[in-house]
């Protein structure tokens, strides 16, 4: 299914002659492997930064130190600076963010396992950039590829929508 959307994604970006990018956390590249399934796909994907830590998240993609001391990597805002970090470093038109507790240690009653934010940047539209915070069920393998799935879908979503 993933490739399928990536395919998709392949084909409405080169119709509106966009480029992608994404910034990953709880997914360690998982969204920038399934995209580089699709032969082509460097005609419109630049890159993916996988920033687990938060120091990397900081150093990469200019995530403020604030922002992780007062609401956590796990959190709409850094979702949102994740994502509009990606934008810039990879000169890209659309971009997605994603961070979150794929288990099985490390939720909270306040950000159980399963939480994760996806951040959506746009460069060349009036859309501020936005979160969407879901919680998935299921183990780590489950949270991980239910989010890759999700974020593709972000992707092909605000191509169509955005451009």
């Amino acid at each position: 299914m993933e490739k399928n959307i990536a395919e998709n994604i392949l084909i409405e970006a080169r119709k509106r002659n966009i480029k992608i990018a994404c910034a990953e956390s709880c997914t360690g590249g998982l969204i920038g492997a399934a995209l580089t399934e699709v032969a082509g796909i460097s005609e419109i994907f630049n890159g993916s930064a996988v920033t687990y830590s938060n120091e990397a998240k900081k150093n990469i993609l200019g995530v403020k130190d604030e922002t992780l001391k007062n609401f956590g990597a796990v959190s709409e805002q850094c979702a949102i600076e994740m994502a509009e970090g990606a934008l810039k470093i990879y000169d890209a038109d659309v971009s997605v963010s994603v961070t979150g507790i794929a288990g099985p240690d490390g939720g909270s009653e306040l950000k159980p396992v399963g939480t994760v934010w996806f951040g959506v940047a746009m460069k060349k539209t009036n859309k501020k950039s936005q979160a969407f915070m879901i919680k998935f069920a299921g183990n780590r393998n489950d949270i991980r590829n239910s989010a890759v799935n999700f974020a593709l879908n972000k992707i092909l979503q605000n191509i169509k929508e955005g451009f």
